[in-house]
Formats: structure tokens, C-alpha cells, sequence
């Protein structure tokens, strides 16, 4: 019953879509997005049970649809299998050079911002203690009371 709603779906859909390029005409709404997400899955992945993937190719509306939406927004995952525009030309041997100095960085601001947190919240203080006399600490209140 499951497998026959998930095809009335598909089929449904692919009725909506008609001939457009998109649900609602010739620009992707958040619709578009969201059947692309659950499509592009159907579509691409290798399933053991076929049969629901199958019909989604059989729609060949949708199909486009998908390929379309992958090539326009998704142009190094098209099925091409090239990497995105921004690594092109870049070998894998190469490497930001200031990947390490941007790392070191980032957990310093993160530190100090906890720190600069927990000082102004009160979570830490620093408190000046003396020394007392022979170089002993002086006593804490809660020691005190203990010796009273």
C-alpha cells in the first residue's frame, strides 16, 4: 500500500510539473526545493528495491527536472563527477597556505570569548590572596569553622 501511494505521488507530481520548468512557473520556489529533496535521492541512489526508483525514471519530466535543477544549481555534481568551480585547478596535494594560521586563530577568538564569558558572567573570579606569615596561605572561611 505504501509503494502504491509513493507511485500515485510520483505520478501526481509529475502531472503538476507538466511541461514547466518549475512547479510554479519559470523560477523555483520553495516547493521546487523540497520535491528536489526528496527526488534527487530517489533518482541518484542506488537502491536495493528498484521498483519505486523505476517509475520515477519511467517520468520523464521529472527526471529532467531533477537533471535540470542538478546542472543549473549543482553544476560539479551534475554526474559529471567534477569537483565544485572553486577547486578546479587546484591539485590534492595543495593546501590553503594559511589554513593552520586561520585554524590557530579561530580557537583563539573561541577561547577568549568563553573566557571574556566567564569572567563577566561570574563564573570565574580572580581574587588577590596574601600570604600570611612563614609563607603560609591564610585559611579559608570554611576551614575556620572546621577548627572552631
Amino acid at each position: 500500500q505504501l509503494y502504491r501511494e509513493a507511485r500515485e505521488c510520483l505520478t501526481l507530481l509529475s502531472q503538476r510539473l507538466g511541461s514547466q520548468k518549475f512547479f510554479f512557473g519559470d523560477s523555483p520556489a520553495s516547493l521546487d526545493a523540497f520535491v528536489f529533496s526528496r527526488l534527487a535521492p530517489l533518482l541518484k541512489a542506488k537502491l536495493p528495491n528498484g521498483k519505486l526508483q523505476q517509475h520515477l525514471k519511467s517520468l520523464q519530466n521529472l527526471c529532467n527536472y531533477c537533471t535540470s535543477i542538478l546542472s543549473l544549481y549543482f553544476p560539479w555534481d551534475g554526474g559529471e563527477g567534477r569537483p565544485p568551480p572553486h577547486s578546479v585547478g587546484s591539485g590534492e596535494g595543495e593546501e590553503d597556505p594559511h589554513k593552520r594560521r586561520n585554524q590557530l586563530l579561530s580557537v583563539l577568538v573561541g577561547l577568549v570569548a568563553m573566557l571574556g564569558y566567564a569572567f563577566l558572567s561570574g563564573i570565574v573570579s580572580i581574587q588577590r590572596g596574601g600570604v600570611g606569615p612563614a609563607g603560609r596561605q591564610p585559611i579559608a572561611m570554611e576551614e575556620e569553622e572546621e577548627e572552631e
